[in-house]
């Protein structure tokens, strides 16, 4: 797509998933059963945008993993289009692994619940959740100190000042992917309760202060303290 068309695309689906109606993809269509059927472990990158493996999680970088990419914009040629608040496309109990990363901020507050239930519900029963997201707490001081404006570091999209970890990149917002906005965001005891309120008995989470994000990982079914312990040590970086 040209990027005028693109840009009207992404602001025309946008639109239309805050509004609860379907976005057909165009071209490349797999049927949906086939993506859930095959042998090993299968996880589910939930708003990938462009990124794939491995681009992913540690944990899921094996190749024990197979992924299956599902994103709200078809400019990134996901194996599904499809809104997290509805992801009818992915059967009940079909995957091992839900990941998703820097995007459960793109979704208002009262959205966040529904998100968190569908991933609940497309997980296997011994299935988990991982998920990573800004870390507001950590930008406290930077913006009492007046820097909400200033760069905190370099990433390959440009600076990244508070502003931009708040609201959404403000460069790609002027550029007309909408996507991008934040519309809520999270502390770690914030997020882990949302967890844990959606149906996840079981949830382990760390901060990276120096990275300004939180991730968590969580399971369907109840595991030990230790058990939990391990699985942190293997999925979050």
């Amino acid at each position: 797509m040209k990027p005028l068309t693109t840009a009207l695309w992404r602001t025309l689906s946008s639109w239309m998933a805050r509004h609860g109606l379907s976005i057909a993809k165009p071209g490349n269509n797999t049927a949906a059963a086939e993506l859930f059927t095959g042998p090993g472990q299968k996880f589910l990158h939930v708003g990938c945008g462009p990124a794939r493996k491995p681009n992913v999680g540690p944990g899921f970088l094996s190749d024990e993993w197979r992924e299956l990419r599902l994103d709200i914009d078809p400019a990134v040629l996901p194996d599904i289009v499809s809104n997290m608040l509805d992801m009818r496309s992915v059967p009940p109990a079909s995957v091992d692994g839900v990941y998703s990363s820097h995007n459960i901020e793109h979704l208002y507050p009262h959205e966040v619940p529904v998100a968190l239930a569908e991933f609940l519900r497309v997980l296997k029963p011994e299935g988990l959740l991982v998920l990573a997201c800004p870390d507001l707490q950590s930008l406290g001081h930077f913006i009492a100190e007046g820097r909400l404006d200033q760069a905190l570091y370099i990433s390959p999209a440009g600076p990244i000042a508070p502003l931009d970890i708040l609201y959404g990149h403000r460069p790609q917002l002027a550029q007309g992917n909408l996507f991008m906005a934040h519309h809520t965001g999270f502390t770690l005891r914030t997020l882990v309760d949302a967890v844990r309120a959606a149906g996840f008995p079981s949830v382990a989470g760390k901060r990276r202060e120096t990275s300004f994000d939180l991730w968590i990982v969580a399971s369907k079914t109840h595991r030990s303290e230790q058990e939990m312990q391990a699985l942190a040590d293997i999925h979050l970086p």
